[in-house]
């Protein structure tokens, strides 16, 4: 299958290693888009890398998994937010073709990834990758990222840069730590599992899509992720919505909780 004239298929490779495959190539993809056709006009530049990272996932996982279920924000239909067969399905893909799409459209920016993730009924998330592509580097369940050190000082808390919780001071306050604003939901996750910060927390507004490969990655790498209630992170639900989240280093989430159910 190509789109762009690039082509993926592999029908015989572990979900893991796929997932990592099509994020990075829906990544070049997206660089390329970047380099053709500038900053000069952002919002066609953002339409188009939404329009283009989609296309292009839809047609490799039509390829190498045709027997799967997606659900995409890009989507529409069966393959989007308002569908329901994936519901009855056993494999689920979880997809964000390029999530901080304004972070795409600023020059400069490296807050923008590729979420593949899969779902399976009965075992929840079992692989997923986030591709980081002006960073440079993508990470994946297939190859589990090294748990980052122990927080030395105050803990790095990434929230995000245009519409943090407005809670967020009064957590930082509470924890000795301090806020780092990103774009890109997996970004944030990505910097929490390379240990750049120590915790993300986010509520008011995502998807299934903006936290199910990073969640993966975050847990394949031993740290702590949920709802910032504590409850568990449920994926295939029938309204896609999944407005709040939490994912730190371990020893930190019953601080974390604690405080959070104080605020809240």
């Amino acid at each position: 299958m190509s789109v762009q004239g690039v082509t993926l298929c592999r029908m015989s490779a572990t979900d893991g290693v796929f997932a990592r495959e099509l994020a990075e190539l829906a990544g070049r993809e997206l660089l390329a888009l970047r380099l053709a056709e500038g900053f000069g006009d952002p919002a066609k530049l953002r339409a188009e890398g939404d329009r283009r990272a989609h296309e292009l996932i839809m047609a490799e996982l039509a390829a190498s998994r045709p027997g799967d279920a997606i659900l995409s924000e890009e989507g529409e239909g069966e393959q989007g937010r308002t569908g329901t067969s994936r519901r009855s399905a056993d494999r689920v893909w979880i997809v964000d073709p390029l999530d901080g799409t304004r972070e795409f459209g600023e020059e400069g920016n490296t807050d923008w990834a590729v979420h593949i993730a899969l779902w399976e009924r009965g075992k929840g998330l079992t692989a997923g990758a986030v591709a980081l592509p002006a960073k440079g580097y993508t990470l994946g369940t297939d190859v589990p990222p090294d748990a980052p050190g122990q927080v030395s000082a105050g803990p790095r808390i990434a929230v995000s840069r245009s519409r943090p919780p407005a809670w967020t001071e009064k957590l930082a306050e509470a924890t000795g730590g301090s806020l780092v604003p990103m774009g890109s939901a997996g970004a944030k996750v990505a910097a929490v599992v390379t240990g750049t910060v120590d915790a993300y927390v986010h509520a008011g507004g995502q998807h299934e899509w903006d936290s199910a490969a990073p969640v993966a990655v975050a847990v394949t790498a031993g740290l702590h992720a949920s709802r910032i209630d504590g409850a568990a992170l449920e994926y295939n639900a029938e309204d896609p919505k999944l407005p709040d989240l939490l994912v730190c280093r371990p020893e930190l989430a019953e601080v974390f909780l604690r405080e959070l159910a104080g605020l809240l």
